[in-house]
């Protein structure tokens, strides 16, 4: 394990630009970063809550100044994290330019929020009494990032807890651990004080040992985990036996409802773009495309017209769409799910054909409750076309998932559609909009087995600080005893 931080500040040994060129510079698995041991993990906590004191009585134009830095650099460095992503998992260039773009907002907004960590005076009922509610660094935070959206991710998982005057140890995902890397250290680069981030890598098979070590460390006081539903369920379970506050953000089922009185061409192209971007490998990516029965046959037409357009290929080239898959072994899972559809009664509309760790966009009509994919969590390139005839009928549909993440709904009558976004299980709903969506100050999380907890905005400041309640007394006190 390396202090990232530490060892970029030794500025007369490695310049930060070679740091950063050097964390970009190759993707073969004999130079990637050394994995942690239990020793590792707890040192790199260790030096967190030392950075803490110093970091969190920093000014927040200070923290502002450093963020804001790192945004410009990170975008600076984007031909980087685009070579990195795309050898790392797949990903292609759109996908690593959005990536880029949105991790660049996102620090832009936490950077905003340093001098909106608000509290608040309480009236309270003594005389005399000043009583106050107030917002506070709560420590060492660990956050956890996952492979899928590397940068999006891995920035969230650091930017508000830094800008709330927290410390981070950041354990990297062993499936992008150069890119995860790199972008500690470019906060670095921006200035960030040494120790105040420490970076922790693992070998895949140590990932729970690594997590456990650090969730019982007495400094941290926060943990934030982006996976999974599975994985979040052992972090919770960790994090209740020492009695540590999560914020978990988990799988997803996402349904995008078509009403009677949709854009057939609007919801076509959000259900394209939900389904099949990134290979579907996204939490908010579209799975179940829930259709009123007399716009299924257009819908499925069209749709179908739009997959059979998108190349399959090399994530590096610009005219692939559709990239490999984080691994064969995945495409091989998401694979068994269309075949186990299609012999119970599903029908093939568009792709299925697999390649290794290539799929195509792939959908399926007439999905039904007795197939897995009806439940499963795809995570790839898969759309389920559902029928149904009545509001009530697509609700319960909707619905009936143990998944809460994001939905969408399409059509004209918006009063209607808002009716039936607020009937739905999920913490994100778009009327006429993708269920694939983020902006940095929006409340983002799920409900259900899809995590709890909000990052983004004032939501994340909550998340990322103590409400202590400070009264200032004047005067003779009374006391009964």
């Amino acid at each position: 394990m390396r202090n990232r931080t530490g060892e970029l500040a030794a500025r007369e040994e490695t310049s930060l630009n070679e740091a950063v060129r050097a964390a970009s510079a190759s993707t073969q698995p004999d130079e990637r970063p050394a994995p942690a041991t239990v020793a590792d993990a707890r040192h790199a906590a260790n030096v967190a809550a030392s950075a803490f004191p110093v970091w969190s009585q920093t000014s927040p134009s200070q923290r502002r100044a450093v963020l804001d830095r790192a945004a410009d650099l990170l975008l600076s460095h984007t031909e980087d994290f685009v070579r990195l992503i795309a050898a790392e998992t797949g990903g292609t260039r759109a996908w690593s330019e959005l990536n880029c773009q949105l991790g660049a907002s996102i620090l832009r907004e936490a950077a905003a929020s340093t001098t909106n960590i608000a509290g608040e005076v309480v009236p309270a009922n003594r005389t005399g009494m000043l009583a106050m509610a107030v917002r506070q660094p709560c420590g060492v935070v660990l956050s956890m990032a996952p492979w899928n959206a590397p940068i999006v991710l891995g920035v969230r998982a650091l930017a508000t807890p830094l800008a709330c005057g927290n410390t981070v140890v950041f354990k990297a995902s062993e499936l992008c651990p150069r890119t995860h890397e790199l972008i500690v250290s470019v906060l670095a680069e921006a200035g960030l004080p040494a120790g105040v981030v420490g970076i922790v890598h693992n070998a895949g098979d140590e990932a729970e040992e690594i997590a456990e070590a650090l969730i019982a460390h007495p400094a941290v006081r926060r943990v934030n985990f982006t996976g999974s539903t599975r994985a979040g369920r052992v972090i919770a379970l960790l994090c209740a036996r020492h009695l540590k506050k999560c914020l978990l953000e988990l799988g997803g089922k996402a349904p995008l409802i078509v009403l009677d009185d949709a854009d057939v061409d609007e919801a076509v192209a959000a259900a394209a773009y939900g389904a099949f971007f990134h290979q579907g490998q996204i939490c908010m990516s579209t799975e179940r495309l829930i259709v009123h029965e007399d716009l299924v046959g257009a819908f499925v037409e069209k749709l179908r017209a739009k997959a059979e357009r998108m190349t399959v290929g090399d994530p590096g080239k610009p005219d692939s769409k559709i990239g490999p898959m984080i691994s064969e072994q995945a495409a091989n899972r998401v694979k068994a799910l269309v075949d186990d559809a299609l012999m119970k009664g599903a029908k093939l509309i568009a792709g299925g054909r697999q390649d290794g760790a290539y799929l195509d966009a792939t959908i399926l009509d007439g999905v039904t409750p007795n197939m897995r994919i009806y439940y499963e969590e795809t995570f790839g390139p898969v759309a389920s076309v559902i029928r149904y005839s009545d509001v009530d009928e697509a609700v319960s549909i909707a619905n009936d998932t143990e998944y809460g993440l994001s939905a969408a709904v399409f059509g004209r009558d918006v009063a209607r559609a808002l009716n039936v976004a607020q009937r739905l299980e999920t913490g994100i709903c778009h009327i006429n909009g993708a269920t694939i969506n983020d902006e940095p100050q929006m409340p983002f999380g799920g409900v259900k087995a899809s995590g709890y907890g909000r990052f983004g905005g004032r939501a994340g400041i909550d998340e990322f600080t103590e409400l202590r309640w400070i009264t200032i007394q004047s005067g003779k006190q009374d006391y009964p005893l």
